[in-house]
């Protein structure tokens, strides 16, 4: 694929604003690393309405000349709209600091308790962002994400306005995994474990039978993994924030 001209001009992205409050985090329904279900508090953040695009990322590899991801020129995942893939935790945290550096603000990945905050849209309980409804009952689901992602943007977006939340592509966060860290977390912004060996994503991929994750599913890998199924979106501190 042909990189962006290094002239481009990069502005901010399309970031969604969300309050500071609190939220049970969790389910006591799902997989055993979802439990137990405890309150946490998230101070006010922002996060981009649409995960990292093909187009975007282009921008930062032209301008730091780093290696292209795995994938690059795939027909199945070089649409400029698509997400990029195959992002190690450390490229997407690489361009968070680009992208701060070039913006002035600071961006970063989300922590394990903004996503899921994000990813429910002030809702408590709802198992999707939509709400408890199988994703099985969403239009043409049978029919979608067939050799990749979608682009972003294609779907109806939650009630903040984030499109493709819990679906798409997984999402690196920040924090390291622990399976039992729910059990100790604190209960104001939750950093995660000090260290570990993976690190955590969040929401579902086109690659997997079941495409789209409920809002408290945790998943994890490798922090230096590139999977055809991951990608990211970028988070931004409210006191950063234009």
């Amino acid at each position: 694929m042909t990189l962006m001209a290094s002239h481009v001009l990069i502005t901010h992205p399309f970031r969604v604003e969300i309050a500071g409050a609190w939220f049970s985090m969790g389910s006591d329904t799902g997989q055993s690393v979802e439990s137990p279900v405890h309150r946490v508090w998230v101070d006010s953040f922002a996060l981009a309405a649409t995960q990292v695009t093909v187009q975007e990322y282009g921008r930062f590899l032209n301008a730091t000349r780093r290696d292209p991801p795995p994938f690059w020129d795939d027909p199945n995942f070089s649409h400029p709209r698509q997400p990029v893939v195959a992002v190690s935790w450390f490229d997407a945290l690489a361009y968070c600091e680009w992208l701060s550096s070039l913006t002035g603000s600071h961006y970063r990945l989300p922590t394990e308790a903004e996503w899921e905050r994000a990813a429910r849209g002030g809702a408590e309980s709802m198992s999707f962002p939509w709400g408890d409804d199988s994703p099985a009952s969403r239009p043409g689901y049978q029919t979608r994400w067939k050799t990749g992602p979608e682009p972003v943007g294609q779907s109806q977006p939650n009630a903040y306005g984030l499109f493709d939340i819990c679906e798409n592509v997984h999402e690196w966060c920040n924090d390291w995994y622990g399976a039992e860290y729910y059990a100790v977390s604190p209960d104001r912004n939750p950093q995660g474990p000090q260290e570990g060996t993976r690190k955590v994503s969040r929401g579902g991929s086109w690659r997997h039978q079941i495409k789209i994750a409920r809002c408290s599913a945790r998943s994890s890998i490798p922090p230096e993994f590139k999977y055809a199924d991951y990608g990211f979106r970028v988070a931004c501190d409210a006191a950063n924030v234009p």
